[in-house]
């Protein structure tokens, strides 16, 4: 572990290969490549490769500033975050480009909507915390408050997938509510948190309270989690990491919230606005179908089948697949040549077994990554394309006779994210919204999130959830303080 001033250029700006801990970057002797999805003979990058020695020395820096900041009030933390949030809105577009690039998600959706989100989450923590009133009440001739307390450093592992977004949303509450932070990366999409770090740097920030660490899960993850020294470990990714994580954190008895996917059901009554309706399952091809939340599972009531088939096909073949710095484009390729693999095997295992493959069903352009929208009519509910999560654009349709077998279908994956409902009726809106199992239900919407809202899944979905205050909860220890009334003055 070397101090390192390293720097490589992309889209004009200067990016750091290397680790951000206690306030410095930190080399590692060892690198990972960095490709681009746009053009994956490409290498954007050769990145610190961390491992157990690098994890310890963020831990170590983590718990070391610990004290100071948790001694800070919510205002003072607060005032770091707004300074860093000011400085993501200064360079949302330089931050943009750089994760189009490394990513592949639209430029213009990143530009617009989901790095600006990011200064968003810190703004929305920092006056949430401000914002709280501890609970009390009087009983037993006591006076009762609730209160709560900063517990220690958190580790904090996001996915590949809008990785500078979801950074910021999971790291904004640790830090409000006085934790320090060890943030890894997915090494597919590391080149935004290192311009994190870069902004935190400039914030301000004391040393140690946020560290940035890259490299392989299996190397440097296992190595953040499995140290009784964190206090709050906080994952995105898949069910099967999520077992390992919970593993080695349950063995220090550390408090861990997972998101670990979906298979949402998008479910659309006879009464519906069948064209809305069409045309929001349309849009579930947005980002490649790389969207956790995605609506895949279009569950469509018989008699309207071929009225909302219709319209959902012409409104998928409105979608152009190319390059995600054009604005034109609507379907970008998948993040990594593995990825679409994994997405391609599901179709083609699917054919194998008999499901109708209605449209799409193979890889767009034998020099990229691009996947075509593709349509599955399974001929079981128990087949794979239905009951596992593809993440890429692929979406099975069903039909249903009755609102119970709606309902039946809709919770019948072991997943529990998220689910649409399309309908013009209120009382079958709050019906089917109440049955159907997922942390987040829309009705005749998709994708509108409140940051006060809780967010989270049933089933192996994940565990815990995040948002509001129920973030700041979850990253706190909480205390009963209890006074004997008329005993002090």
């Amino acid at each position: 572990m070397t101090g390192s001033s390293a720097r490589f250029e992309l889209e004009g700006v200067a990016i750091s290969p290397d680790h951000y801990v206690d306030g410095a970057r930190l080399a590692s002797a060892t690198t990972f490549e960095d490709r681009s999805p746009l053009e994956w003979t490409r290498v954007l990058g050769h990145m610190a490769r961390g491992d157990a020695g690098i994890a310890n020395a963020a831990l170590t820096s983590a718990a070391r500033a610990f004290p100071s900041w948790a001694a800070l009030s919510c205002t003072a933390r607060g005032e770091y975050l707004h300074r860093l949030a000011e400085l993501i809105d200064e360079r949302s577009d330089q931050i943009a480009r750089v994760e189009c690039l490394d990513m592949a998600m639209r430029e213009e959706s990143l530009r617009l909507r989901v790095i600006p989100r990011g200064a968003r989450n810190f703004r929305a923590y920092a006056d949430l915390a401000v914002e709280y009133e501890e609970r009390s009440w009087s009983s037993n001739n006591t006076d009762n408050r609730v209160v709560r307390m900063p517990c220690g450093p958190a580790v904090i592992i996001t996915p590949w997938n809008a990785p500078f977004m979801l950074s910021t949303w999971k790291c904004a509450p640790a830090l409000a509510a006085g934790n320090t932070v060890v943030l890894k990366p997915a090494e597919w999409s590391p080149l935004s948190a290192s311009i994190l770090a870069d902004l935190i740097d400039e914030a301000g920030f004391p040393p140690g309270v946020f560290n940035i660490v890259q490299g392989i899960g299996e190397e440097i993850g296992a190595a953040l989690v499995s140290d009784p020294r964190v206090r709050r470990v906080s994952f995105t990714g898949s069910p099967e990491t999520g077992r390992l994580i919970g593993m080695a954190a349950a063995r220090n008895l550390t408090p861990f919230t997972a998101e670990l996917g979906g298979k949402s059901p998008l479910i659309v009554f006879a009464d519906a606005d069948i064209d809305a309706a069409a045309k929001k399952a349309a849009g579930q091809y947005d980002d490649a179908g790389q969207v956790c939340l995605a609506g895949t599972r279009l569950l469509v009531e018989v008699s309207v089948r071929d009225e909302f088939l219709e319209k959902f096909l012409t409104y998928t073949n409105e979608h152009v697949l190319g390059d995600s710095r054009d604005d034109n484009t609507t379907i970008s390729p998948v993040i990594h040549v593995d990825h679409l693999a994994q997405i391609d095997g599901f179709v083609q295992r699917a054919r194998r077994s008999g499901d109708n493959v209605m449209i799409g069903g193979k890889i767009w352009r034998e020099d990229g990554l691009w996947y075509e929208p593709t349509l599955i009519e399974p001929v079981s509910n128990n087949s794979e394309i239905v009951q596992k999560e593809v993440f890429g654009p692929v979406l099975t349709l069903q039909t249903f006779d009755s609102e119970a077998q709606a309902i039946e279908l809709a919770n019948s994956t072991p997943y529990g994210l998220a689910g649409m409902i399309y309908t013009t009726s209120a009382k079958r809106a709050d019906r089917v919204g109440r049955a159907v199992r997922a942390g987040t239900v829309w009705v005749n919407c998709f994708l509108i999130r409140d940051l006060s809202a809780p967010f989270g899944g049933t089933g192996i979905s994940g565990i815990g959830r995040e948002g509001g205050d129920y973030a700041l909860d979850f990253h706190s220890d909480l205390k009963t303080l209890q006074v004997l009334q008329s005993s002090v003055i």
